[in-house]
C-alpha cells in the first residue's frame, strides 16, 4: 500500500465515539468465517485500553501495535495469498479474541437500495413476504458453495460517523443460509467462484426506498457548493416534523376507521353476491383511490442525508475490498437531473474513505419499470442517462437490465442475469478474463439524407431480438420525437421517419419501460441513449 493509501486509511479513525474502557475488541466484520481480501495489506482494526500492548496472529503473521489514548489500534498485515483452507485469526492484549474459520480470497461490498436488498428466498413478515428470486426454491437447494461467504450490516441511521455495527455475522453459502443473501449479490458470487475458485466474501449493505444522499458522506456533502442544498432542505424537513407528524397521526386515524368501514361494506356486499365473494375486489379498489397516508420524514429516517453512510459504511471502513457494487436509483429518478454529480461524488469519496484508489465500482443500469411516479414515463430513462455518464469515472461498468425487468414490479425476481452481467464486468476489467461485459454503446450520429446514420462501440453482430428494432424515435429542428424505423447495416442502424424529413436528433429506449430488443452478438442488450447531430 502507498504511504499516502495507508494514512488515508488510518485517518478514518478520527470518526471513532468515545468508549470507556473495555477488553480489546475487534471492528465488526472479524468474526468467524470471515473472508479478507488476497492480494493487498489487509488492516485490521479494534479497541483497547489506551496504551495497550495489541498483537495480532494470523498464519505466520504476528503485528504489534499500541492502542492509542483514544482506545483505538489498527494494524495491517502484509498481503495474502488466497486461501480455501481456514486459519485462525487471534488479538491479544489484556484478553484474547479468537475468530475462526477465515479464509482468503475475494471481497466485494454489496450496497444501495430495494433491489440490492432483495434476497434469494421471500422474507416473511417483509415487504419481500410475496417474492423471491426466480426459481429460487431450486437455487437455495443447490446453494452448497461453503467458500462463499455473506455478511449483512444491520440497517442503521447515525447523525455522525459510527464507529460500529451490528452484523449477522459471516456465513458460509448453504441451502440453510442461502436464502437470506442478497440476491443480486449471491448470483454475481457464484459466477466469479465458479470462475477464479477462491473464496468469495459478499459484504451487504443496503436498505430498500432510500436515495443515493443517504449513503453520501458527510465529507462528500462538503465537497461542492451545490450539495449544501441537500442538507438545508433536510433540516427544514426536521423543523417541520412535529407539525407534519400529528397532521399525519390524524389523517392516518382517519384513514384507518374509513379503511375499516371500507371492508366492513366490501365483505358485506360480497355476502350479498351468488356464488358470495369476500368483497376483496371492492376493499382493493377502494384502497387504489384512497391510498394510506405516507409518514413525514424526519429524525431517524433512513432518507437522513449521511445517515446511511455514516450508520453502514463508516463502520466498515478500511476493511479491504477488491470492489463494490450498486444497484440504487429508484429513490432518485424523479430528481435525475441532480443524480449524476451525487453518485459521481459518493463513489469518489467512498474510494477515499477505503483507502485502497480507485477499486472497481460496478452498478446496475435501472432496470425497465413502467410506474416510474413521472407522468412523462421517462423519469427512468433520464436516470439511466445519469449513471451512465458516471462510467466517466475510472475504474468503473454497469450492468444493463433494461431488458431482464418486470414492467409491472419494481422489484424483478430475474436477479440471475443481474448477477451474471455484473460479473462479466468483473471478469473482464478486474481478473483479465476476456469476455464482452458491455452491448452496444451509443458512438456518433450522421446524417445521410432523410436518415440518420448511428455508429455503436461494442457492436460486433449487432442484431435485433424477435421483431425489427423497436424503441426508436427522431426528431427534427421542432425537437418533438416521432416514431421512426431502424435498419441494422453492419454494427450501425440507419434510423428513419416518414413524418420527419430532415432529423436532427435520435433516441433509443427513451421510456420507463421501452421494449429493448436490440443486442450485440453476445446477446447483450444496447445501452438507451439520446443525441443530436453536431
Amino acid at each position: 500500500m502507498k504511504p499516502f493509501s495507508r494514512l488515508l486509511a488510518v485517518s478514518v479513525f478520527i470518526a471513532f465515539a468515545t468508549l470507556g474502557r473495555a477488553d480489546v475488541s475487534l471492528a465488526p466484520l472479524f468474526t468467524d468465517h470471515a473472508v479478507l481480501q488476497r492480494d493487498k495489506p489487509v488492516p485490521v482494526w479494534g479497541r483497547a485500553d489506551a496504551g495497550e500492548k495489541v498483537v495480532v496472529t494470523f498464519r505466520d503473521q504476528a503485528v504489534r501495535t499500541t492502542a492509542g489514548s483514544d482506545g483505538r489500534w489498527i494494524v495491517f498485515l502484509d498481503a495474502l495469498p488466497a486461501s480455501t483452507v481456514p486459519a485462525e485469526l487471534s488479538v491479544a492484549g489484556k484478553n484474547t479474541l479468537t475468530v475462526s474459520d477465515v479464509l482468503v480470497g475475494e471481497v466485494w461490498l454489496c450496497s444501495g437500495q430495494s433491489n440490492m436488498e432483495f434476497t434469494v428466498e421471500a422474507r416473511p413478515g417483509t415487504w419481500q413476504a410475496n417474492t423471491r428470486a426466480t426459481n429460487a426454491p431450486a437455487e437455495v437447494a443447490t446453494a452448497n458453495f461453503p467458500l462463499i461467504r455473506h455478511v449483512r450490516i444491520e440497517q442503521t441511521v447515525a447523525e455522525s460517523p459510527a464507529d460500529t455495527v451490528r452484523t449477522g455475522g459471516w456465513q458460509p453459502a448453504t441451502p440453510q443460509t442461502a436464502g437470506g443473501f442478497t440476491a443480486v449479490g449471491y448470483f454475481f458470487a457464484r459466477d466469479i467462484f465458479q470462475k477464479l475458485g477462491v473464496p468469495v466474501g459478499i459484504v451487504h449493505s443496503s436498505w430498500g426506498g432510500t436515495p443515493v444522499e443517504s449513503w453520501m458522506s458527510p465529507a462528500t456533502l462538503a465537497s461542492r457548493p451545490e450539495f449544501a442544498a441537500i442538507d438545508a432542505q433536510w433540516r427544514q424537513n426536521v423543523a417541520a416534523y412535529p407539525a407534519a407528524k400529528a397532521a399525519y397521526d390524524a389523517a392516518l386515524a382517519a384513514w384507518t376507521k374509513a379503511a375499516a368501514t371500507a371492508r366492513a361494506e366490501a365483505t358485506a356486499a360480497g355476502a350479498k353476491t351468488k356464488p358470495k365473494t369476500d368483497g376483496a375486489k371492492q376493499y382493493s379498489a377502494w384502497l387504489q383511490k384512497n391510498p394510506r397516508p405516507r409518514a413525514p420524514r424526519g429524525p431517524g429516517d433512513p432518507w437522513t442525508p449521511t445517515g446511511l453512510f455514516n450508520g453502514m459504511i463508516n463502520p466498515l471502513l478500511p476493511y479491504a475490498l477488491r470492489g463494490a457494487l450498486w444497484y440504487q436509483g429508484e429513490s432518485n429518478a424523479d430528481r435525475a437531473a441532480e443524480y449524476h454529480a451525487r453518485f459521481a461524488a459518493m463513489i469518489t469519496l467512498w474510494r477515499a474513505h477505503f483507502g485502497q484508489g480507485d477499486f472497481p465500482f460496478y452498478w446496475v443500469n435501472l432496470a425497465n419499470y413502467k410506474n416510474g411516479g413521472d407522468a412523462t414515463g421517462m423519469n427512468y430513462a433520464f436516470l439511466r442517462e445519469a449513471q451512465t455518464q458516471t462510467l466517466s469515472l475510472p475504474n468503473t461498468g454497469q450492468a444493463l437490465a433494461i431488458d431482464i425487468g418486470n414492467p409491472d414490479d419494481i422489484h424483478p425476481a430475474n436477479k440471475q442475469d443481474v448477477g451474471r452481467r455484473l460479473a462479466l464486468l468483473a471478469k473482464n476489467r478486474t481478473y483479465a478474463v476476456t469476455v464482452d461485459d458491455t452491448g452496444p454503446t451509443f458512438a456518433s450520429v450522421t446524417r445521410e439524407g432523410p436518415a440518420l446514420r448511428v455508429r455503436f462501440t461494442h457492436a460486433s453482430g449487432l442484431i435485433a431480438f424477435g421483431k425489427p428494432v423497436q424503441s426508436v424515435e427522431v426528431a427534427g429542428a421542432d425537437r418533438v420525437f416521432r416514431p421512426a424505423t431502424a435498419k441494422i447495416d453492419r454494427d450501425t442502424l440507419l434510423v428513419v421517419s416518414p413524418e420527419v424529413k430532415e432529423p436532427v436528433a435520435v433516441r433509443y429506449a427513451w421510456k420507463n419501460a421501452p421494449e429493448a430488443n436490440l443486442y450485440n452478438g453476445a446477446g447483450l442488450p444496447a445501452v438507451p441513449f439520446r443525441a443530436e447531430l453536431r
